[in-house]
């Protein structure tokens, strides 16, 4: 619009568009100067004026007017920086500086005031004058914090149009641009256009005046060429961006052809397409004047080539259906505007298929929004969408018409539906508990749009939808009815196959450990599960024990990773944790991280109870099966090697093989068998085998008590002479050391190992031999912790009483022997000792006698001896009377105050020290008076006890029986001495301060039949010791443990025994000692319990057995 034009449309519409009031105000800015500068611009049906208007601010205000043709009727608009933004004086003003008119024409019809008209006309001449140079144009305040930008949006539908949005933005910590705000807000009164440069005001301008209904911040749609040019200076001179600033700026991109194209759909009907590159399917067309096209990948907005209006048509053609092929093809070349389009391709007639469907289930999640006691809560709900898979094509369950096509593997297939098949599948889902989401109550804050046809949920409870997982529960069940499964994207479960295969897979490390890997193949893929049952065993619920009502295929869904499940019968899974509870408790996190389970070679056992209950094959650890093999199969008894002297009976020989399978495997173990069923002669024709087979090349290191030493190296003597013996023991044992090498055999003692630590640390050993290991049961004693130091290949221990006290004593000597087997301390309290000795827990006592089985060899003498004589115990009971029964009564009732005075300042667990010493004191007044430590106790004469021994020696030695009579107190073997002394009886007596050069002599003395009464204390004569001439052993006084009484009996009742063996106990009656048979008792129930596979209850000594210790006669 030529601004001649311009300016006769504005002279005949300003009284118009702007009252009276404002042209009056108007036209005293002009006469004041207040009208800086005005300027036009034009486009081809329109005009712009802009000016720079002074007002009450330091910077000029910026206003315009813009005119348009609308259909050949002029359009008028008003804009302006000030807070009126249009329709204002400053308005006024610039047009009444254009239409050059006289301010006077406009001035109000106001009286006028009466004075000297040339003052009036010259003051605001000479203030001007005074006031020094205007102020310069408007300048927009420099703000760094914002850059002045354009958003852009796209509509919907097939050609949808554009809309542009001036906004200003803000720079991100990344360097772009974000927190777009719609320029022309006002925010606290602010001018909301001060920022904008005279151009940018321009361009808002324009894009205002464009909109038949423009407003403040609101999106102004871009329409006709005149848009067209606007938007590619926008895209030009400003950042610009499609949707929203983090999607990146987009630039004016170069002009594009169209390739047209025919689409196939899955209902085999054709679709006219247009693609602008072969690869590219997300840019999008959209129309202006003209099309353009909009690239989100680069971003890029630019012009594409062709016909508007054909472009247009070609979007907007109907679907063509096969049956309207012919017709379109015929007709596409006879309309000359469609030469540049290609013609559709003719259709084949589509073909019936009528087949029974396979259900299919899509397991889907949403977010939905709770509260609960008026807090929020979210959490993802779960349903399922149904469809319908008809051999190939998937229809939906709704809507539901007769017949459908579907296009599958190049058919067109006209598909029959099975309605009958799809209601019975419905029903299914109904009895699983599936409703159909249009039965769905109404409920509170769920969005209904997640929702289409053929969805169910399972039945709302309290009104909340089930959660996702919850359903994902029900997929088995799905499974095994009949439905296919698939999830949806934003579901956060699947569900896999079963397994293809399980397996076990073993990895020698070629030393005394071994890694052990199980796992599962789904589809190819190998998932470890070892991870999978520990975490399973950490699942408080998961159930380790069927529950009431499972069934026998019951399955459980087993977390692979995050998202996947894999559905695995409990039963199995309870099998595989079975053998392994005690190791996937307390799994290391290497073990979880790499999926395998470290083990030693003497826990290879548990591969057997995986393989007896689970049928896997296995992978690897060829060796190990191997010596797994040898321990299932029945051993073949060995012979006894060449130069041994002697003739090794049947369970000996058996012995020998079983030793021997141990040194071939690399294992240590405990030779448990019986006292006096010749465990020395055992070990030592296994070393002798091992000498002659080359594996003997370092010394074996035999540690044995003190009593044991002359023993060892007489019995070594007499069978092996082939074996070079060295003994280290006694003072002249110095400078012998160095000498170890040179030999086959080292013998020392327990006291011996603190004193030369170093000289035997120094050297290495083939063979570690623990000869009355019981000696080591205290793992924190530091004969124990020297012996785990010894650098030894194996390890073997040797005792009749693995097991005295209490479980910690059996798992001290074997992780002597074979660290590791049992765990740690605390492992084998927490997992074995606690449950079987405090709980009775039968399975755990169970589950032990299988893990020591393969490395404890025991035999009891009533196993393998048919021959051997019978055993007779005898109690002799007597009651004690007159001064000793006095004295007896004094202490009890003395020590028993004293005791409960002590547990009820400290409790019976601190008390032990206090309590045994109380029960010392009972026990030494039924021995005999003078034991005690009392003044008056040692006037008293009489002992019911020794009167009764002496009787009964008497007897005995009468009847011509060799006689040990044995007692815990030496300085009662004293006293008995001096009574046999008295009573002129032959005896000999063995305590611990007898010198060790003489034990032998008198051995040898009794055994020869020199003297008929040996006496013996229970420690220095309890082991050790061959006294097979005795043919009665006399326990003087009960002692807590029986296996050291056991011990002592076995001196005379043992391999060379012909005689019957009479054992008496003497008892006094109602007191203390009757106590002990009793402790006795339950102690050897544990024994028996742990070694032999028996029952047990779980031993206590509370208060309660302290009353009854203390009890009155």
């Amino acid at each position: 619009m030529e601004e001649s034009f311009f300016r006769q449309l504005l002279s005949r519409s300003a009284n118009a568009v702007l009252d009276q009031h404002t042209l009056a105000k108007g036209a005293d800015y002009v006469r004041r100067g207040r009208v800086r500068e005005i300027w036009y611009e034009k486009a081809d049906d329109a005009g712009t004026l802009f000016g720079a208007v002074q007002g009450r601010e330091a910077n000029p205000y910026t206003a315009a007017i813009l005119i348009g043709l609308n259909g050949g009727k002029p359009k008028f608009d008003t804009q302006c920086t000030c807070p009126l933004e249009g329709e204002c004086k400053h308005v006024a003003a610039i047009a009444l500086k254009m239409l050059g008119a006289r301010a006077e024409a406009f001035e109000n019809s106001a009286p006028v005031v009466q004075g000297r008209s040339d003052a009036g006309a010259w003051k605001p001449w000479f203030d001007a004058l005074s006031a020094g140079p205007k102020p310069p144009l408007r300048k927009p305040p420099v703000d760094p914090g914002l850059v002045f930008g354009i958003l852009l949006r796209i509509g919907d539908g097939t050609l949808p149009g554009m809309q542009a949005q001036p906004v200003w933005l803000k720079p991100n910590k990344r360097g772009g641009l974000g927190s777009p705000q719609p320029v022309g807000q006002f925010q606290f009164g602010a001018d909301p256009w001060q920022r904008l440069t005279p151009h940018q005001f321009e361009h808002v301008a324009r894009l205002r005046m464009a909109s038949p209904h423009y407003a403040s911040s609101a999106w102004y749609p871009l329409s006709g060429e005149r848009d067209e040019a606007l938007l590619e200076i926008l895209l030009d001179e400003y950042p610009c961006f499609v949707e929203k600033p983090s999607r990146g700026r987009v630039v004016l991109g170069e002009k594009r052809s169209l390739d047209w194209g025919w689409k196939l759909s899955e209902d085999g009907n054709q679709k006219l397409v247009p693609q602008l590159d072969a690869t590219d399917t997300k840019t999008r067309l959209l129309r202006i004047a003209q099309i353009w096209y909009f690239d989100p990948g680069t971003p890029a907005l630019g012009r594409v080539e062709g016909d508007a209006q054909v472009i247009d048509a070609a979007l907007r053609a109907p679907a063509l259906m096969p049956e309207h092929a012919e017709f379109v093809v015929e007709h596409w070349h006879r309309n000359s505007q469609l030469e540049s389009l290609p013609k559709p391709s003719r259709a084949s007639a589509p073909e019936t298929h009528q087949v029974v469907p396979t259900p299919v289930l899509t397991l889907r999640a949403f977010p939905v929004l709770t509260y609960n006691n008026g807090m929020p809560h979210r959490y993802q709900a779960g349903c399922v969408r149904l469809g319908f898979d008809y051999e190939g094509p998937r229809l939906p369950f709704a809507p539901v018409k007769p017949r459908e096509r579907r296009l599958h593997e190049g058919r067109l297939l006209d598909i029959v539906r099975d309605r009958s098949a799809e209601i019975a599948a419905v029903e299914q889902l109904e009895a699983l508990g599936l409703i159909d989401i249009d039965l769905l109550p109404r409920l509170p804050n769920l969005p209904r749009d997640v929702f289409s046809d053929g969805d169910f949920v399972l039945e709302p409870r309290r009104g909340q939808l089930i959660a996702a997982e919850h359903l994902f529960a029900l997929a088995p069940r799905l499974r095994d009815h009949g439905f296919r499964l698939e999830t949806d994207a934003g579901f956060p479960f699947e569900l896999l196959d079963e397994p293809d295969d399980w397996f076990a897979e073993v990895e020698e490390s070629g030393n005394a450990w071994f890694d052990l890997s199980l796992g599962i193949d789904i589809a190819g893929e190998r998932v470890d599960l070892l991870p999978i049952l520990r975490r399973l065993l950490a699942d408080p619920g998961f159930p380790l024990h069927p529950r009431k009502g499972e069934e026998a295929d019951a399955l459980w869904l087993v977390p692979v990773d995050d998202r996947r499940r894999v559905p695995l019968p409990l039963s199995r899974l309870r099998q595989l944790m079975a053998p392994l509870l005690e190791w996937l408790q307390d799994m290391p996190e290497r073990d979880m991280a790499s999926g395998s389970l470290r083990l030693r070679r003497s826990q290879a056992t548990v591969l057997d109870e995986l393989a007896a209950k689970n049928e896997m094959p296995w992978r690897g650890g060829e060796r190990l099966r191997k010596d797994l093999e040898r321990l299932r199969d029945a051993r073949t008894p060995a012979t006894e090697p060449p130069g041994f002297n002697a003739t090794l009976r049947a369970y000996q020989r058996d012995g020998l093989a079983w030793l021997g399978f141990l040194a071939d495997a690399g294992l240590g173990g405990v030779l448990a068998d019986d006292m006096g069923l010749g465990k020395t002669v055992q070990v030592l024709a296994h070393l002798l085998a091992e000498k002659q087979r080359g594996h003997l090349d370092l010394p074996a290191l035999i540690v044995a008590p003190t009593s044991l030493v002359s023993n060892w190296r007489e019995e070594a003597r007499r069978f092996t002479p082939d074996l070079s013996v060295l003994v280290l023991h006694g003072p002249a044992r110095g400078g012998l050391h160095d000498a170890i090498p040179h030999h086959d055999l080292v013998i020392t003692t327990y006291p011996l190992l603190a004193r030369d630590r170093d000289e035997l640390l120094s050297h290495e050993y083939a063979l570690l031999v623990l000869d009355e290991s019981q000696v080591v049961k205290n793992s924190k004693s530091q004969a124990a912790k020297i012996v785990r130091e010894i650098p030894a290949r194996r390890r073997l221990a040797m005792t009749g009483t693995p097991l005295e006290n209490h479980l910690g004593e059996l798992w001290a000597q074997f992780d002597a022997v074979e660290p590791g087997l049992l765990g740690s301390d605390r492992h084998f309290t927490r997992f074995y000792r606690t449950p079987i000795e405090k709980h009775d827990d039968a399975e755990r006592r169970q589950r032990l006698s299988r893990r020591i089985a393969p490395l404890l060899l025991r035999r009891r003498k009533e196993d393998v001896l048919a021959d051997l004589p019978e055993k007779t115990f005898i109690p002799r009971h007597v009651e004690l009377d007159g001064a000793q029964r006095e004295l007896y009564e004094t202490l009890r009732l003395a020590q028993h105050e004293r005791v409960l005075a002590e547990v009820q300042k400290r409790g019976l667990a601190q008390s032990g020290i206090i309590v045994l010493d109380a029960l010392l004191k009972l026990r030494q007044a039924c021995c005999d008076p003078r034991l005690v430590k009392l003044e008056g106790a040692r006037r008293i004469k009489e002992s019911a006890k020794l009167d009764l021994l002496l009787e009964l020696t008497d007897s005995l030695v009468d009847e011509g029986r060799r006689i040990l009579v044995f007692s815990q107190f030496a300085e009662m073997l004293d006293l008995i001495a001096k009574a046999l002394t008295l009573r002129k009886r032959k005896y000999q007596m063995l305590t611990g301060q007898t010198p060790g050069t003489q034990r032998a002599e008198l051995v040898a003395r009794f055994q020869a039949g020199e003297v008929p009464i040996f006496l013996i204390s229970l420690k220095a004569g309890g082991v050790g010791l061959n006294l097979t001439a005795a043919d009665t052993v006399i326990h003087y006084d009960p002692w807590w443990n029986p296996a050291v009484e056991a011990q002592a009996t076995d001196r005379a009742h043992r391999i060379g025994q012909d005689k019957p063996v009479f054992v008496y106990k003497l008892i006094c009656t109602g007191t203390v000692e009757e106590k002990i048979l009793a402790l006795q008792e339950r102690k050897a129930e544990l024994a028996e319990a742990v070694l032999d596979g028996g029952s047990t209850q779980a031993l206590r000594f509370d208060e309660e057995d302290l009353a009854e210790l203390f009890a009155p006669l």
